[in-house]
C-alpha cells in the first residue's frame, strides 16, 4: 500500500504539463497551459478512490459505496475540486519551470475555458505581469552634490515663532470680518454647473492659500477676506487634470463657503511657566534644543537629497519597459509610499491623514516613474544582497512610536494590519541599496541657505 502511494506521488511530481510562453506587451507574458484528458481522468479516479474510503452514505459501510452512486452524488463537488487542483498545480509549474518573476495577479483569457468538460482535456491561457528585464548602469563613482546648510539665528528665531504658534490659543472673533490666517469653521459645497458634487459640514479652514476638496485655491485668503459669520461667498476655481474625481477633472467649479465661526490665533508667550511646561530652565536651553532638532532634520533632508540624485541617475541611465496594467495600482502605491515616508520622517499621524487628499492629487503622474524606480532598486538590492532585519525594522518602529507617544508593539500591530509595515520594509531596503551606491559616489559639497531648516 505504501509503495503504491509513493509511486502515485512520484508520478504526480514527475508530470510535466505542456506549456507555451510568449510575449504579450511590456513586461507581460501570455501563458498557454494544456491539461491532457488522461491527467484529468487520473486525478478524478484518485479523488473518487479517496472519497470512497471516507464517504458516509446511508445503507453502505465506508469503503463499500458503489462507484456509480458516488459519481451521481458527489460528481459536481469532485470535479470542481479536481479542476481547482489541476489549474493551481499547472499554474505553479508554468511559473516555476519558466522562472517567471510574477508581479500582480494573473488575468485569465476566458473563464469558460477553465471548466472541465466530459471526455476532454483542458486548455487555458492567462496573461501575467513579470519583473521587467533591465541592465543596470555603472554604480560606482556616481556624481552627486551634497547641500551644505548652515543654521543661523534667524532660523532659530523662526523655529521659536513656529513653536509659539503651535502652543498658541484660538480665541473667538466677533467684531470684524475674516483676516489673513484666521481659523474658520465653514460649510463647503462644490458645484459643477449647479449640481452638487461635494460638500463638507463644519470644515476647518485657515484663511490663507490652500486646498479645498483636492482643489488648489491660490487666493483663498483674498476670496474670504472680510466675511462675517452667517455670510456666504461663492468662488470659481479651475480643477486640475490630476484631480481624483473624473467628473470634475479639468473643469471649472463653484465652491460656496458658508461661514459659521471665526477664531484668531494668539501666540504663546515665552515665559517661565511656558519654559517649565516644556522642561527647560531658560530660553537658551530651548533655543539649543530647537537648533539640535533642526540639525537632525537637515541631516535627514541632506541624505534624502543625495538619494534623490541617485534615483535620477538610475532613471536617466536605465531603459526599462513597465507593465501597462500596473499604472492604477502603482498610483495608490505612490500614495502609500509617501505616507510611509512622512511617518518615517516623524510626521504626526493627524498630519499624515490631513495630507492624504493632497497625496492623491498627481499620484498618477508619478506612477510610471515610481514603478520604474521600484524595479531598478529591487534589482540593485538583490544584486548587493541588501536586506532589512527584524532589529532594524523594530528600531525604526520604536523611533516613530516615541515621536507619537505610542507603544511600539501596538504600533507594529496596526502597521502590519493595514500593510504599512510591509511598505516600510520595502522602503528601508531601497534606501539601504541607494546608500550602498553612495558609499562609492563622488560627492561635491554645495553651499545653500537654511531657508527650510525651520
Amino acid at each position: 500500500m505504501a509503495e503504491n502511494q509513493a509511486a502515485v506521488a512520484e508520478q504526480t511530481e514527475a508530470f510535466q504539463y505542456p506549456i507555451q510562453i510568449e510575449d504579450a506587451g511590456p513586461a507581460t507574458k501570455k501563458v498557454v497551459v494544456e491539461i491532457p484528458k488522461e491527467r484529468i481522468d487520473a486525478k478524478l479516479a484518485e479523488q473518487f478512490k479517496e472519497l470512497r474510503g471516507a464517504a458516509a452514505v446511508p445503507g453502505f459501510r465506508p469503503g463499500h459505496v458503489p462507484q456509480k452512486l458516488l459519481e451521481k452524488k458527489f460528481s459536481a463537488d469532485v470535479r470542481e475540486q479536481v479542476r481547482r487542483s489541476l489549474i493551481g498545480e499547472s499554474y505553479e509549474q508554468a511559473v516555476e519551470k519558466n522562472n517567471l518573476q510574477v508581479i500582480g495577479e494573473p488575468v485569465f483569457a476566458d473563464p469558460k475555458s477553465l471548466e472541465l468538460k466530459d471526455n476532454e482535456g483542458l486548455k487555458y491561457s492567462f496573461e501575467v505581469e513579470v519583473q521587467p528585464e533591465l541592465n543596470l548602469p555603472e554604480l560606482t563613482g556616481v556624481k552627486v552634490n551634497r547641500p551644505a546648510i548652515a543654521i543661523t539665528e534667524d532660523n532659530v528665531d523662526q523655529a521659536m515663532q513656529n513653536l509659539r504658534e503651535q502652543q498658541g490659543l484660538l480665541v473667538p472673533v466677533e467684531d470684524r470680518g475674516v483676516e489673513d490666517k484666521d481659523y474658520l469653521v465653514v460649510d463647503v459645497e462644490v458645484k459643477l454647473d449647479g449640481e452638487l458634487v461635494g460638500h463638507q459640514h463644519d470644515a476647518q479652514v485657515v484663511s490663507r492659500p490652500g486646498r479645498i476638496g483636492g482643489i488648489d485655491v491660490a487666493d483663498l485668503d483674498k476670496q474670504l477676506a472680510g466675511m462675517k459669520a452667517g455670510e456666504k461667498r461663492d468662488v470659481k476655481v479651475a480643477v486640475p487634470e490630476t484631480h481624483p474625481s473624473e467628473k470634475i477633472r479639468g473643469k471649472e467649479v463653484n465652491i460656496e463657503f458658508s461661514l459659521k465661526d471665526i477664531k484668531k490665533l494668539e501666540l504663546a508667550e515665552i515665559n517661565d511657566e511656558f519654559l517649565a511646561d516644556l522642561g527647560f530652565e531658560n530660553q537658551q536651553q530651548l533655543r539649543d534644543a530647537l537648533r539640535e532638532q533642526m540639525e537632525e532634520r537637515i541631516k535627514m533632508d541632506v541624505q534624502s537629497a543625495l538619494r534623490e540624485q541617485v534615483h535620477k541617475y538610475l532613471l536617466d541611465s536605465t531603459t526599462i519597459e513597465i507593465p501597462s496594467r500596473l499604472s492604477d495600482r502603482q498610483a495608490q502605491r505612490v500614495v502609500n509610499r509617501r505616507a510611509v515616508d512622512l511617518m518615517m520622517r516623524g510626521m504626526p499621524e493627524e498630519t499624515i491623514r490631513a495630507n492624504l487628499e493632497k497625496l492623491q492629487v498627481g499620484a498618477k503622474d508619478e506612477a510610471a516613474r515610481e514603478l520604474k524606480l521600484f524595479f531598478i532598486l529591487q534589482k540593485i538590492a538583490n544584486d548587493f544582497g541588501v536586506d532589512v532585519d527584524e532589529g532594524e525594522l523594530n528600531g525604526r518602529i520604536a523611533m516613530i512610536a516615541a515621536q507619537r507617544g505610542e507603544r511600539p508593539e501596538k504600533l507594529k500591530q496596526s502597521m502590519a494590519k493595514d500593510g504599512t509595515l510591509q511598505n516600510m520594509y520595502v522602503q528601508m531596503r531601497e534606501q539601504k541599496a541607494v546608500d550602498k551606491i553612495l558609499e562609492t559616489a563622488e560627492i561635491s559639497e554645495v553651499d545653500v541657505t537654511a531657508k527650510k531648516a525651520e
